[in-house]
């Protein structure tokens, strides 16, 4: 098929799908193409290096979280708590249907790679970093607006919002090393503590 107008997005679906299921080092080039069907000379077509490839994944990947992280985070017609409580719960099911489909918790791509790569290549842990900097800025925004309402009471709010992200990617982390999606449960009343969340509102949002 060779340099075919969707030579391309077949390489990123199966670079997608092998690096959540296996992660980035022990994939090659040989194999995702493999997967995705194309001739080897498609891929170094369309991309210098599996870095580059990566980094593509990557930004694909984000835009499709993004979109789905702007639906739950920025509803003006609900509450600043409601819509973060809907952020959570959309993370959890999103995960538990890909456990429903492999059977296993795929984890956050974000993360996984995180670990894995942040260490060995300064282009994907920057391409990381920026990403990690806008979900916390995302989250930052719906924090400073239940502060602003008296619904919470912290500090710094990009610092409260940097250690809900950091919930988030812990419990996870902890729903795919132990392959259990109930890791996710404590996530919504462990941001309210976090947030110091005023009685009331934690009842309400609870409830």
């Amino acid at each position: 098929m060779g340099r075919t107008s969707d030579a391309r997005e077949k390489i990123l679906d199966a670079a997608h799908s092998l690096i959540e299921l296996r992660g980035y080092s022990a994939l090659g080039v040989a194999e995702i193409c493999k997967a995705a069907g194309v001739p080897k000379g498609s891929f170094y077509y369309f991309f210098e290096s599996k870095e580059a490839l990566a980094l593509a994944v990557l930004d694909e990947h984000w835009q499709t979280q993004r979109d789905d992280w702007a639906r739950a985070l920025q509803d003006g017609d609900a509450e600043p708590l409601s819509r973060l409580r809907r952020l959570f719960e959309q993370t959890q099911a999103g995960l538990c249907a890909g456990q429903q489909s492999c059977g296993t918790v795929s984890g956050c791509m974000f993360g996984n790679l995180t670990l894995e790569l942040s260490n060995q290549t300064e282009p994907i842990r920057a391409r990381l970093q920026q990403i990690f900097d806008a979900q916390v800025e995302m989250v930052d925004t719906v924090i400073a607006e239940a502060q602003e309402r008296g619904e919470v009471t912290v500090g710094d709010t990009g610092d409260a919002a940097r250690s809900v992200v950091a919930q988030l990617e812990g419990q996870v982390l902890f729903a795919k090393l132990y392959n259990n999606t109930r890791h996710l449960e404590a996530l919504w009343d462990n941001c309210l503590a976090l947030l110091s969340a005023r009685p009331t509102d934690m009842a309400a949002i609870s409830s």
